[in-house]
């Protein structure tokens, strides 16, 4: 009963799965685009989803969080004209999507939190503008059907048929060859349906489990999914999971939160070390709610302030965005949606 139970919500999610790839063309432009600073690159694509990465390991994010922010970046850039300096807003706004689809409320980090730990230069407003227009632009359709869901429902069916130990198949390192291989923009070409499976195969293969391939091989003919197709990207996920075991690769996950503080508040701290500070005495009334997350949007959270007085923690070197130079005005200053083009690819 289980069985055909999962083998049904495997038909269901296939039928659905095409609604929410890519536009493939789309992915295409971002490809053949050269690094600029008036266009997107598949290079700058890829750095933002490594970022994407570390803040969901930072903030102890699930998986699902990260795959469906990942969706939503490139159904959104796949159709929209943007510009590299409104890239960084975009993807914390996928990423507050994501976690606000996936995610305990409670767990759920608050808009000046994500802010400040991306040290991204635009506001509380900025980051909701975006929302909206990322939700618009996706007709409201933000909760998608991933190769994760698929990767779920084939170990489950695999635990379920196998004679074998059920320890030797980890669903944790499938996850994070998943997450390796959303790393890379050409993998968002692929269907959920056929990525997952070529995860799936390549690690029964890599376990030499005879009885898995055999279920592996049940799922592919239940699916109909086509030998030729399933060996392509099955080629590339080996590659891309060989590139990613090698002592070279930088892994996202691996990388530790380093703070950035600037040349003023380093000269403060050390003015400071030896004073001790007079604390106010600690009231013993209840939370103060004026002073709740709703009035963050009132704090001064744009470039002047995230400039060269930063002193939040930040993700791994590769996200440290130069955050020492004085700015004297946002790029945002004039609403994000003027900046954004309606225009489509």
């Amino acid at each position: 009963m289980e069985a055909f139970k999962l083998m049904r919500e495997l038909k269901i999610n296939l039928e659905q799965e095409s609604i929410y790839l890519p536009w493939e063309k789309g992915l295409n432009l971002l490809e053949s685009t050269l690094e600029n600073d008036k266009q997107i690159s598949a290079r700058c694509r890829d750095a933002k989803v490594e970022d994407l990465w570390s803040l969901t390991s930072f903030f102890g994010y699930r998986t699902q969080t990260f795959v469906q922010a990942v969706n939503l970046l490139d159904r959104f850039l796949a159709i929209m004209k943007v510009k590299p300096k409104h890239l960084s807003c975009i993807t914390i706004a996928c990423l507050h999507i994501a976690a606000k689809l996936v995610e305990e409320e409670c767990n759920i980090a608050s808009t000046h939190d994500l802010i400040r730990i991306s040290q991204c230069k635009f506001t509380i407003s900025d980051l909701t503008r975006m929302e909206k227009i990322i939700s618009e632009k996706l007709n409201f359709q933000c909760k998608a059907v991933t190769a994760l869901t698929f990767l779920h429902l084939y170990h489950e069916v695999t635990l379920l048929h196998t004679s074998e130990s059920k320890d030797s198949l980890s669903l944790d390192k499938l996850e994070a060859q998943m997450k390796a291989c959303l790393c890379r923009i050409v993998f968002s070409k692929a269907k959920p349906s056929v990525l997952a499976l070529s995860l799936l195969a390549q690690e029964i293969e890599a376990i030499q489990s005879v009885d898995m391939l055999e279920i592996a091989q049940c799922i592919q003919r239940h699916l109909k999914i086509a030998d030729r197709e399933l060996l392509y990207w099955r080629g590339l996920v080996a590659k891309c999971i060989t590139d990613y075991s090698s002592p070279e690769c930088s892994k996202p996950d691996n990388k530790k939160l380093v703070w950035i503080i600037s040349r003023r508040t380093a000269q403060n701290l050390h003015s400071n070390y030896y004073s001790v500070p007079e604390l106010p005495t600690i009231p013993e009334g209840g939370w103060d709610e004026s002073g709740s997350e709703d009035s963050c949007e009132d704090m001064s959270c744009g470039e002047d302030s995230m400039g060269s007085d930063t002193e939040g923690p930040s993700v791994p070197p590769h996200l440290h965005h130069q955050i020492n130079k004085q700015q004297t005005s946002s790029p945002y200053s004039q609403g994000v949606s003027e900046h954004l083009g309606a225009t489509c690819h």
